[in-house]
């Protein structure tokens, strides 16, 4: 083999709607791994979930490998493969390790230069050495792409004016109630996207902060450090009408709003409009609350559509940042091409004696 057989495979938002994305969000890598385990095509495999995107990173003996993935997954979360087909990214070589360092950098992001994602793509590489499924291309490929994104995010302006979800949930929020001094604010969710939106509340102002989520003492910590107080996760719906703000971003397999609980809240609050912010996959609020009077709600897709009216500053970095990611991936993958044709001119040379630097 003359080259490493490198893809990436999965479906990301530039093709598949949010209730799309709902059906293809994986509940367990580890599960996939297990499937994927008696495949001896498939040497190598990282998994990148997120709300916004599935996309399996893998290494393999030949192009069969990109199909096994693909076929697993699709039986696994029982979702056509014809269906699957229509919407998937599907790319190898250097063209997929670009994707990747194009993803780490925010650059492929929903939301234009949002930082969130680099971490996102961190911990998966984290969660695939820990599995024990990562080998010499795919641990290069991602430390190049952390690499990468460094570079651009420093080199040039494409997280100029900081975007993330967390904030323009704040700015929407702002929007609506103008000052959040006197706007309730309840966060169910505990996660990093929870703690990240109750901190951009906080420091816009909220100073009636509430915490929520399944585990209480996790609840707590976050609450702790904003002087923002809890609330039961179990009686989130029936404490719903004492808040003019609720942000959903659980993991949680289904609704944890009901339209019902919602509807109940607005009658005991009919003249005061109450904002629901939904940042989950699958969504945390029944799309029915939508409906109701003086009931606004917002998903990820309607976020990013806010953030996209405000991206032109970014927007404008977007080819300076792809000329350089394309550098580095003509030099990442000219090597790997070198070390799988055997060539051992990248060797290190001698060591070079101490105190003296290397020409």
């Amino acid at each position: 083999m003359s080259e490493p057989f490198l893809f990436v495979i999965g479906a990301t938002h530039h093709s598949a709607p949010l209730e799309v994305r709902e059906r293809l969000a994986l509940t367990s890598e580890d599960d996939l791994r297990a499937d994927l385990a008696p495949h001896g095509a498939i040497r190598e495999l990282a998994v990148l979930n997120t709300c916004n995107r599935v996309e399996f990173y893998g290494v393999g003996t030949d192009e069969s490998a990109a199909a096994l993935v693909q076929a697993a997954y699709c039986a696994r979360q029982k979702f056509d493969p014809a269906e699957f087909e229509r919407i998937r990214l599907r790319l190898t070589g250097r063209a997929a390790a670009l994707h990747l360092f194009e993803v780490a950098s925010g650059i492929d992001s929903q939301l234009l230069g949002e930082n969130e994602i680099f971490g996102q793509v961190k911990d998966a590489y984290a969660a695939a050495q820990a599995a024990g499924s990562t080998g010499a291309v795919l641990n290069r490929v991602f430390q190049k792409a952390f690499q990468a994104a460094k570079h651009v995010r420093t080199h040039t302006a494409i997280s100029a004016g900081t975007v993330s979800i967390a904030n323009v949930a704040v700015e929407l929020a702002a929007d609506i109630f103008g000052s959040l001094a006197d706007a309730k604010v309840l966060i169910l969710g505990t996660g990093e996207i929870g703690n990240l939106t109750a901190k951009a509340f906080a420091s816009r102002g909220a100073a009636d902060l509430a915490v929520a989520g399944r585990r209480p003492e996790v609840a707590s910590e976050i609450a702790g450090g904003l002087g923002a107080g809890t609330v039961p996760f179990a009686e989130r719906e029936s404490r719903l009408a004492d808040y003019d703000v609720v942000v959903c971003s659980t993991a949680a397999p289904a609704t944890i709003l009901s339209g019902a609980a919602v509807a109940a809240a607005m009658r005991r609050r009919p003249a005061r409009p109450l904002l629901l912010i939904d940042l989950a996959v699958p969504r945390d609020v029944d799309a029915a609350a939508a409906k109701l009077e003086n009931v606004f709600l917002y998903n990820l897709d309607d976020l990013a559509g806010i953030a996209e009216r405000n991206r032109t500053a970014r927007a404008a970095e977007v080819d300076r940042c792809r000329a350089l990611l394309a550098e580095r991936a003509d030099v990442l993958w000219s090597h790997l091409r070198r070390q799988a044709a055997g060539d051992r001119d990248d060797r290190p040379g001698p060591a070079t004696a101490p105190g003296h630097a290397a020409s």
